[in-house]
C-alpha cells in the first residue's frame, strides 16, 4: 500500500491521536506534580491545567477510537472539535507573539489582580514583593520580605524582563500543535473517504 492509501493514512491519523495523548497525560501530571509539591497554590490554575489535559485526552481518544474502527461519525465529530480547536489555539498563539510592551504589561496587570493566590506563587518562585510597590502589611510570601532592611524587588519589573520570552514562547509551542491540529483535520477527511480494503469490494465503507 503506497503512502496515502488507507493504512497509511490510518497510521498517521493515530500516530497523532497518540502524540495527543502523550501531550494531554504530561499536561495532567505537571499540574498534579506541582500541586502536591506545592509549586503552585491556586487551585483555579491546576484545575484549568488538567481541564486541558482531560479535554485533550477526549479528544485523541475519539480521533484514535474512530481511525481505528474508521467510524464515520466519530471521525466527523473529531474533525468538527479539532478545527474549533484550532481556530482558537492559533488566534491566542498569534496574539501572544503580536502583543507589544504597553499590552504586556496591561496583561501582567490584570493577571496579577485577579488571584491572591496567583501572587503568593509568584512573590515566592520570583522572590519579589507587589506589583508596581513594595507592599507595607506584611503580605508579601517572598523571603526578601522577611530580611531587614527590605531589599525586595517589586515584581512588575522581574516579570518585565522575561515575559516577551515567555509569551513567545507560548505563541510559538501553541502555533505548532496548531498546524497539528489542522494536520488531523485533514486526515480525518482524508481518511473518511476512503475505501477500506479488506472490505466489502461493493461497499463505500
Amino acid at each position: 500500500m503506497v503512502c496515502g492509501g488507507f493504512i497509511c493514512t490510518k497510521n498517521a491519523l493515530s500516530a497523532l491521536n497518540i502524540l495527543y495523548v502523550l501531550v494531554s497525560v504530561l499536561l495532567i501530571g505537571v499540574a498534579a506534580w506541582g500541586k502536591w509539591f506545592d509549586l503552585v497554590s491556586s487551585i483555579r490554575v491546576v484545575a484549568g491545567v488538567i481541564g486541558v489535559g482531560i479535554f485533550l485526552f477526549l479528544v485523541a481518544f475519539v480521533g484514535l477510537y474512530g481511525a481505528l474502527k474508521h467510524h464515520q461519525v466519530l471521525l466527523f465529530f473529531y474533525m468538527i472539535i479539532l478545527l474549533i480547536v484550532f481556530i482558537m489555539q492559533f488566534s491566542v498563539s498569534c496574539a501572544c507573539l503580536a502583543l507589544n510592551k504597553d499590552q504586556q504589561n496591561n496583561l501582567l496587570e490584570v493577571g496579577w489582580n485577579k488571584s491572591e493566590a496567583t501572587q503568593r506563587d509568584v512573590e515566592k518562585t520570583l522572590n519579589c514583593c507587589g506589583f508596581a510597590s513594595v507592599p507595607n502589611n506584611g503580605s508579601c510570601a517572598a523571603s526578601c520580605y522577611k530580611s531587614r532592611p527590605v531589599v525586595c524587588d517589586t515584581c512588575s519589573s522581574t516579570i518585565k524582563q522575561t515575559a516577551g520570552e515567555v509569551l513567545r514562547f507560548v505563541g510559538g509551542i501553541g502555533l505548532f500543535f496548531s498546524f497539528t491540529e489542522i494536520l488531523g483535520v485533514w486526515l480525518a477527511h482524508r481518511y473518511r473517504n476512503l475505501k477500506d480494503p479488506r472490505s466489502n469490494p461493493g461497499a463505500f465503507l
